[in-house]
């Protein structure tokens, strides 16, 4: 997770300069306070930037060279590969509080001021100067790179208002700052950085060598103190033209950004971002994450419950539709497209619910089918061409949630004996479900279910917390998993499902 926007602690005592220097402080410069704070997580075995699942092996060891060498990194990576989540939480790594001049717009530090401004209220106050205090939370900026995005909201310009005071032209004060000195002293990102016009990423290259600013006519001097973290997509970055070769040269390190290499990663992350816990807590209570509970939500229902092999049929159903050939691999899926699927799972369970008069919302595979229409555009197809075919493409989603759940069934139930269950359906008999069929109803057709402790167990279900709705939600996907490897004959029509047909 990130970290907080809360602070932790309350903002220290000194309220003056003269206070300040009387406590001992020293003037750190940024680069320099990540570094510090960076080496002592990984000195106490802490992750150094947590809540980056599947990065640890490979991306986080190289944004930490970056940050111990005190460099400006690009990161490089498709859609939805936690670029942006990855910059926020750098933000963590900053001391927690720090000291500012009180009414800075650059947040100068009252021991190392930069601005003429600065100087002037130290010369005239003395000791007495005012100080206060800046959490973390409030040094990052970030700016998405657009082409409207002028020199004047990155770096700065003339404020109009100011000369009409009566302040002349060529007073440094009638600067009105941009986006990036006003982060002075903090950590600054630029999104989508191939999207800036030349003529903007020229107006960078000072801030990432000579570390200062230049505005219009101006001989403006600022000594600008920050992290400069830029992401862009690989293709856009490597192309020529797009990024001049100066602007490349001076950010000291790119890290390649990648999906989850291992389906367990996948897991992770689908348990750590997806809010299936949400029933009845629209008011800005605690929310939950995938897996459910059995705490009450408000509304009449329990906390809805996401069986683990729901989970890892969705882990799955994202990395064949990565690997398919009929996708676009250089948009990539981006991992939101699994989180939307698992909660919209869990969505369609608590529909069935309300309906039913359940209390207790569990998921199951019928659920499934929802997820296709819902994350349809997520993904771009690579023989769409100008005219798609929004018919195939469903199919081709349909095909691979399919083999999702069959390649799950064979990871879980391989070797388990499920013929009891097959025996049941030998005389002709049938089994209707469907997305508003209630577990009742579905484990009544059944009768007794041979060896199903058994595979309760497999499916991850902990003793203890077995329930008739986590029960139909085994059966139905070990009827899946009979008519996926061609052992169950299966009939659908519309929101109706009968095995055994």
């Amino acid at each position: 997770m990130t970290e907080p926007a809360t602070p932790a602690t309350p903002s220290p005592s000194p309220t003056t300069l003269g206070d300040l220097r009387a406590g001992g402080a020293s003037y750190r410069p940024v680069k320099a306070e990540l570094r510090s704070n960076l080496l002592a997580r990984l000195g106490a075995g802490q992750p150094s930037l947590p809540g980056m699942v599947g990065f640890e092996d490979t991306v986080l060891p190289e944004v930490e060279r970056a940050l111990i060498a005190g460099h400006d990194l690009v990161l490089l990576g498709e859609r939805g590969q936690g670029k942006t989540r990855l910059i926020r939480t750098l933000v963590g790594l900053l001391d927690e509080w720090t000291p500012v001049l009180v009414g800075s717009e650059l947040n100068e530090h009252p021991l190392h001021p930069i601005s003429v401004w600065a100087h002037r209220q130290i010369a005239e106050h003395g000791d007495a100067t005012p100080v206060g205090w800046l959490h973390r939370s409030e040094r990052f900026g970030e700016k998405l790179a657009t082409p409207d995005t002028s020199v004047g909201d990155l770096i700065g310009d003339v404020d109009p208002i100011k000369v009409a005071e009566g302040r002349t032209l060529g007073d440094p004060e009638t600067v009105h700052y941009g986006l990036v000195p006003r982060t002075n002293r903090g950590i600054f990102s630029v999104n989508e950085l191939p999207d800036l016009a030349e003529r903007i990423q020229v107006a960078l290259l000072n801030v990432l060598e000579e570390r200062d600013i230049q505005i219009r006519g101006y001989r403006v001097r600022l000594p600008l103190d920050l992290l400069l973290v830029a992401s862009a997509n690989p293709e856009d970055y490597t192309n020529r033209g797009r990024i001049i070769t100066p602007l490349k040269d001076r950010f000291g390190a790119e890290v390649r950004t990648h999906y989850p290499i291992e389906l367990d990663d996948e897991i992770r992350l689908l348990h750590q971002e997806a809010q299936t816990s949400w029933t009845g807590r629209e008011g800005g209570g605690d929310t939950g994450r995938a897996g459910g509970g059995d705490t009450s939500a408000g509304s009449g229902f329990d906390l809805p419950i996401v069986p683990e092999h729901l989970v890892e049929i969705v882990a799955r159903f994202t990395r064949l539709v990565r690997e398919s050939s009929h996708v676009d691999q250089r948009s990539g899926v981006s991992a939101r497209f699994a989180i939307a699927g698992l909660e919209t799972i869990t969505a369609s369970a608590v529909r069935r619910a309300a309906i039913a008069g359940e209390t207790r919302p569990v998921a199951r595979v019928v659920d499934l089918p929802s997820v296709v229409p819902a994350s349809r555009g997520k993904v771009e197809f690579a023989d769409a061409g100008s005219d798609p075919d929004d018919e195939r493409e469903l199919e081709v989603l349909e095909h691979l949630l399919r083999q999702a759940t069959a390649q799950t069934f064979r990871a879980r139930c391989a070797g388990l004996d499920l013929t009891g269950l097959q025996e049941h359906f030998t005389g002709g008999e049938t089994v209707e479900s469907g997305e508003l069929v209630p577990a009742p109803a579905l484990l009544g057709q059944l009768g007794t279910i041979p060896k199903l402790a058994e595979l309760l167990g497999r499916l991850g279900v902990p003793e203890g917390e077995q329930s008739a709705e986590q029960a139909a939600a085994a059966v139905e996907f070990a009827l899946e998993g009979l008519y996926l490897t061609r052992r169950l004959a299966k009939d659908t029509d519309g929101t109706r499902t009968v095995y055994g047909a």
